[in-house]
Parts: C-alpha cells; structure tokens; sequence
C-alpha cells in the first residue's frame, strides 16, 4: 500500500484522534492575531506551511466517490470481517503482511546509507519467516530486534523531493505528488504482485488493514462537518518525513492541557455505536427531516437526550461515551446534533445562522419534541421519564430550557430532569476566554513564532508516534502556548464551518470572497481570521437585528446570569462543573452554587473542559444527577 493508504489510517487509530481534529482548524490560519488585514492576509510568512491545492474541484469530487466506498461497503463489510476473523487472527495477518514487504524495507535502507536499518530488517525477517512461522508470528519484536521503517517516499524525501501539492487518489485516499510516485515504487516492490496466487495475499491484507480501521475512520468521517478539509490539513503534517521537537515548550496550562483528555475518550464497546438505530423525523419548524440516533431497552426505562457542545456531531465518540455510559447503567439514549453543526444548521434550524439562545434553544426542544413523539409512538410504553443531558454549550441549551420550563408551548416536551455538564454561563465571556487563547503564540519571539507554530501543528498530528516519556502525566507534551493555541484554534474550525454553512444558504455580505462548494479553501482562509465574537457582532447581532431583537436584548439573552430568578426556582436541575474550565468566568463558580445550590452542583477541581468526562468519578457523579428518574 502507498503511504496515502498505510499512514493515514494508522493516524486515525490513534487515541488521540479527536484533538487531529484541532489540527485541522488552523494549519491555514493566517495567524494567532484575532483579526487581520487584508494586506496581512495575504503575505505568505503568517501562514503555516501547507500544500497547496490547486485541483481542489477535481480532489472533493473523488473524495466524494471514495468516502461513499467508505461508508457503504468498506465499513458494512469490515463490521462483518471483524465479527468473523477474530482479533488475534487479524494480527497475524497485520505481522504477515510487514513481514512479506520486507524486500522494500531492505531496498530503501539501502538506497538511504541505513546499513544498520538494512541489517536490522534482515534480522527481523529471518526470525519472523522461520520461528514466527512465515511471519504470522512477531518473535523478533518479543526478542527486542529493533524495527527500521523504510519506503521509497522517504528515499525521495531523503534525497531532497519537498512535495507541495495535495492530491486526492481513488480509493486510496488524501497523498500528494511525492508519496503518490512512492507508492507506486513500494507497490512494485512487494513480492506478490508478480504471480498468481500470491496476488490474492496482497488483496487479503490490504483488507484486513482497511477492516481494522474502517469503524474509525468512518466515526470520523460522519461526525466531521467538512472531512476532505480536515483530511487534507492533516496530510500536511502528518505525512511529513522525520519526528517532531516531542519537548513541551515552557510549563503546561492545567486548563487546556487537562482539556486534551476529552481526545482519549472511546467506548468501552468499539462495536456500541452499530448496536444502535440511526433515525429521522419530519420536524413541524421547517418541514425537514432531523437524524437522531438511540439506543432503546426493551423494557420501560427512563430515557436521556444527550445535545452535545457547539459543533459536535451525534455520531462524535464524546457523544457516543456517555451515551454507552447511560444505557450500561439502564437509560435509554438518544444522541443529537449540536446546533453550531451544518447538520442541525440545515434540517433542524428556523434562522439563518446559530448564535441566539431563544431561537436556538427553541429549535432544539422542538426537534426533541419530535424525536421523543415518534419514540413513543413506535414503541409504546418503553419510554420511562425522560432527562436532558446537555454538554458544553449543551449545557448552557439544557439549563436556558429549564429557566423557561414554565413558559413552554403546550405540546412541547418538558423533562423530568436537567443536567449541565461543563456549561458556560456568560457566552461573552466564554468568547472572550476562547479568542484569547488563539492570540497565545503572540508571546513567541516573532522571528521564531512561525517555526515554533509549525511545530506545535506537527507534534498534533504525530501524536500516535508519542513516545511514552515524552507524555506529562499521560498527556501531550504541550507548554502552555501550544495548548492554549491548539485548543483556541480548535473553536476556530467549527467557526469556520458554522460561517461557511449558514453564508452559503443566506450570504449576508460580509465575506468577502465568492463561495464554492467546489473550491473552499480562499473563503475558508478569509474565514479563519473572524474570531467568535466577531462572529457574533458581524453576523448575529445584525441577523437578528433586521427581526426587533436590540443589542441589550441580545447581550441579555446570552447570559445565565440573567435568569438566576427562574433558575433559583427550578428544582430539577443539576451542574458537573470543572474549577479551571477555561470557559468560566469569575465568579461563575459562586453563581452556580448560589443558585442552584450546593448540593445540585458537582465541582471537580481539574479537567479543564470536558477533559475529565471519561473518569469514573465525573460518570459517577453522573449517575447521581440523574437519581430518582429510574
């Protein structure tokens, strides 16, 4: 397989995989500045080193074709591969196939001056082919005899090739001009493709490596608002030769180093998500259909809404952890979309664009409303009380409906419990912390800023190849201005989506750049410079303001704090907060207690946002929350 087809994969097995996706919404960034001119815009020294892209068109149209190869066959017949071929098998396969490539290896240390790597191989090869039985057996690894990863696109590279243009092949996927020429010379030196039917081994583990991956990689896929740019951002560094600087530059920040737990979050159960049905419902507000996916009991048991923060997917494994969470401990689940995501913007949304609570928290009860009527119509008397369980900006959904339970339209849903995990209180405020930390790197020297940047992008997308002494207490090796910056930046991207989507349907005018589903990337650079309250000044406040909504209207209905009277009163809400959330703001913490009061409010001293969600003191203190509704 090319390194289009081997590398990528192996990235997304990472335990890492979600915080790649922080990667993604800044490698075209223009700069860690909140806003820039157009004259900065366009000066090539603020842009962090990324392939170009000049068959952008062509690249989406077979990005297309493949992730419906992906999603229809590749994955539907991995699940049944996987449910047949048992994992040891897999891995004998996995170990047969790098021993069977060894003449590759072998050439391109060679080629490369690595004689003790040639050597090494050799070794390898030898023990593997003779004690570990043809190599379905890995005896050399258990005897210590060392690996020396070669291949002819680290040849090229070593030989001075710099590839600068992302390609997008068929089937095999995101590669560019120097990993593409490489693959087809690795191809060529694999033993079987010369004579039938050793061909047919090729073929048989070339599967078994995409089976391997396939639920992964299609989890990513689905949940991911504009994948072929976050995969091509991607390949930018995590196809590059050589290993980053794995040293934390300066002392971490708990707050957004913590947050990068939320990126080892999995289900207990790889296989949880496909034991679930995914459903859609007509929704009265705009005639469209919603998707939805639940997991029901067979008996009456209560059931639990998860909504999810900002831009996060219904399928995303954050959703998907605490929805495996629940049902184990006898809920049924349904699992949302976020109403930052272009999925909810455009089937479930009745504005333009997200950013107003009243609109927003409507639209979602509405199409909850909807969810739950058919659930109980189609399974009649399984559905015991029903809770809200909102995250991060969820959260703020969940306990925005619960300060106006009283308010309600018949018809509507009302629930028997609301539970705010990691909620911001003031959004301003939140916008304020978040724009903040992408300014993080200005403190670098500026004659170092851009390198130092480079790095930290490298370091996100080589995070499967951490090694373990390089880890600070388990997580990446991140200083304080890398996290903050990857963390920032990761807002940035569903920013960037958020704009792109609502734009597209209703262009208000502020972008300048014309806008092509085909050719993204000049609306997207220009789109990265527009911090969230931009966001908010340049296209909410004027959206909603063309419908009678003022600017103190406005500043009122995005802050919690505004209803401490209806929420004080309010008796089925609970808050799991963290202390250094960087979402929160002074005396945010005092205003929680105060209000809902201590015992209906959960405060853990570390985690920083959602970073602690997967610990079993947080998923218990869950269950507490949610007492009673059994």
């Amino acid at each position: 397989m090319t390194r289009s087809a081997s590398q990528f994969p192996r990235f997304l097995r990472s335990p890492w995989l979600p915080s790649l996706g922080v990667a993604a919404g800044f490698l075209n960034s223009c700069s860690p500045v909140a806003t820039v001119s157009e004259a900065d815009a366009k000066n090539p020294d603020r842009f962090p080193t990324v392939m170009s892209d000049p068959f952008e068109p062509v690249n989406r149209g077979i990005w297309g074709v493949n992730k419906g190869i992906l999603l229809c066959i590749v994955q539907p017949a991995g699940r049944a591969y996987r449910s047949v071929v048992q994992p040891p098998v897999r891995t004998s396969i996995r170990h047969f196939a790098r021993n069977a490539t060894y003449p590759g290896r072998l050439i391109n240390n060679a080629l490369q001056g690595r004689w003790q790597g040639a050597g090494d191989e050799s070794l390898r090869f030898l023990t593997n082919s003779t004690v570990g039985v043809a190599g379905f057996f890995d005896v050399a690894s258990k005897w210590n005899i060392a690996k020396s990863d070669a291949d002819f696109s680290q040849t090229f590279h070593g030989w001075g090739w710099q590839p600068g243009t992302f390609l997008m092949l068929p089937v095999r996927g995101p590669s560019d001009e120097m990993h593409t020429v490489g693959g087809v010379a690795d191809e060529l030196a694999k033993p079987w493709n010369y004579k039938y039917p050793y061909t047919l081994a090729g073929y048989g583990t070339t599967f078994n490596a995409l089976a391997e991956t396939s639920e992964t990689t299609a989890t990513f896929v689905r949940a991911t608002a504009d994948p072929y740019s976050s995969i091509k951002y991607l390949w930018s560094y995590a196809s590059k030769e050589g290993k980053p600087d794995w040293r934390a530059l300066g002392a971490p920040d708990p707050a957004t180093l913590e947050t990068f737990g939320v990126a080892a979050i999995r289900t207990r159960d790889p296989e949880f998500a496909r034991l679930g049905k995914e459903m859609a419902v007509r929704l009265p507000s705009t005639g469209k259909k919603v998707k939805f996916n639940c997991w029901l009991h067979e008996g009456t048991a209560p059931i639990a809404y998860i909504t999810p923060g900002l831009g996060t997917h219904r399928s995303a494994l954050v959703s998907l952890s605490l929805a495996e969470h629940l049902y184990q401990n006898g809920f049924s689940v349904v699992t949302t979309t976020g109403n930052f995501h272009p999925e909810f913007m455009e089937q479930a949304s009745t504005a333009s664009l997200p950013g107003y609570p009243p609109v927003d928290s409507s639209d979602l009860l509405v199409s909850l409303t909807s969810m739950d009527g058919m659930l109980a119509e189609k399974y009649p008397g399984r559905l015991g009380k029903r809770a809200l369980v909102g995250c991060s900006m969820g959260g703020f959904q969940a306990l925005y409906l619960a300060a106006r339970e009283k308010k309600t339209a018949p018809g509507l849903l009302r629930f028997d419990r609301y539970l705010a995990i990691d909620t911001p209180v003031d959004l301003y405020q939140s916008v304020k912390n978040i724009d903040a930390l992408c300014k993080a790197p200005l403190a670098w020297p500026a004659d170092q800023r851009q390198a130092l940047v480079n790095n930290t992008l490298h370091k996100a997308t080589k995070l499967a190849d951490l090694p373990p002494a390089a880890a600070i207490g388990g997580l990446p090796p991140f200083g304080a201005i890398e996290s903050k910056f990857l963390v920032g930046l990761s807002f940035r991207l569903t920013l960037r989506d958020t704009i792109f989507s609502s734009q597209w349907r209703n262009n208000m005018g502020v972008l300048r750049t014309p806008l092509s589903q085909w050719r993204r990337e000049p609306a997207y650079q220009e789109i990265y410079n527009i911090t969230l309250r931009r966001y908010f000044d340049s296209f909410v406040q004027p959206y909603y303001r063309t419908r009678g909504v003022t600017a103190a209207d406005f500043t009122r209905e995005v802050n919690l704090r505004n209803s401490t009277t209806q929420l004080s009163a309010q008796s089925k809400a609970r808050v799991i907060v963290n202390r250094n959330d960087f979402l929160l703001g002074p005396g945010d913490i005092s205003w929680l207690r105060s209000t809902f009061g201590s015992a209906n409010v959960r405060v853990f001293p570390n985690g920083g946002h959602l970073g602690n969600l997967a610990s079993p003191p947080v998923q218990s203190a869950i269950l507490t929350a949610l007492e009673g509704l059994k």
